[in-house]
């Protein structure tokens, strides 16, 4: 299992590792998360400790609404992830039994516009602990869930690393697929998890732009791990959060893609890239990349580089 390590250099010019940590109390991890939730995970507050009532009997760690309109459930456990996998799993029977309570709720905290946009279909749950057991890896690749363990550390400096240990991209029904799964013990044992419908069968990308954007799915998904989302208008990559949509325009036989970078640290190039903050537009991300042709594709590489690498 992969762990981050991380180095700072001493007033000589030497490399020393920052040891990482746990936190003392459960709640400061949940309280540190929640107020950078959507620059973290790419997910929007709704409440926290929210009561399932007395059938459920529980209360939900985090609620949220992830930017592509998926209730999610986030659960937290300040040392090994033993229990937290089930239990978050557990609250997705109340997402199936309180839909019009969950609508009211993002009606509420996040307005009418956020509640028409929700997928009650493709719920996520997100656990968070300092660690997590061979048996919770296995128990993910079987659930038909959309599952994801992340793993925390604490280092000094007030810094805090999120690693995704492991996830699921849901049952073969649900819209998604993850590319290049980590080959691995856990992935020998698994089952294999029969591939969703791609973007081009479900009809979403006009045939004068499916080689192109074969060519581009494959620059966008040549990054590890990353999970391939096919919505009703666009389609997003995504790892902890989106890092690119991709949206067709046949009449004009263009790509657009959306990327999550700064507009700032880019030279913006009329006709190619654009800067998207404060511009209503499907998908997210603020640097909007205009693709016509493989050139333009290859232009494209060094910031879909940069996408990936920062996310």
């Amino acid at each position: 299992m992969a762990e981050m390590v991380l180095f700072r250099q001493d007033v000589n010019g030497q490399d020393v590792e920052l040891p990482g940590s746990t936190v003392a109390l459960e709640v400061e991890l949940q309280r540190r998360v929640e107020a950078g939730l959507e620059q973290m995970l790419g997910i929007r507050f709704l409440a926290s400790e929210y009561p399932t009532g007395p059938w459920h009997r529980g209360r939900i760690d985090t609620l949220g609404l992830d930017e592509n309109g998926s209730p999610v459930v986030i659960e937290f456990k300040k040392g090994s992830g033993s229990g937290v996998l089930s239990q978050a799993v557990s609250y997705l029977s109340w997402l199936d039994s309180a839909h019009h309570e969950f609508e009211a709720l993002v009606r509420k905290v996040l307005g009418a516009e956020a509640a028409e946009s929700i997928e009650c279909r493709r719920p996520r749950v997100v656990c968070i602990a300092a660690d997590f057991s061979h048996h919770d890896r296995v128990a993910v690749r079987r659930l038909p869930e959309r599952i994801e363990l992340v793993r925390y550390r604490m280092f000094e400096g007030g810094l805090l690393s999120l690693t995704l240990v492991d996830s699921s991209p849901g049952s073969p029904s649900a819209v998604s697929s993850r590319r290049h799964r980590v080959r691995d013990t856990v992935a020998d044992i698994a089952p294999t998890i029969p591939a969703a419908p791609s973007p081009t069968s479900v009809g979403l990308v006009p045939e004068c732009l499916q080689d192109l954007y074969a060519e581009l799915d494959d620059a966008l998904t040549a990054w590890g791990e990353v999970e391939v989302t096919t919505l009703r208008h666009y389609i997003a990559y995504r790892r902890l959060v989106n890092v690119a949509s991709v949206i067709f325009r046949p009449k004009h036989e263009a790509i657009l893609v959306y990327l999550r970078i700064d507009p700032d640290s880019v030279h913006l190039e009329e006709g190619f890239t654009r800067d998207m903050r404060g511009i209503g537009h499907l998908g997210t991300g603020d640097l909007e990349v205009r693709l016509g042709s493989a050139a333009d594709l290859e232009k494209a590489a060094p910031l879909i580089r940069r996408a990936f690498e920062a996310a």
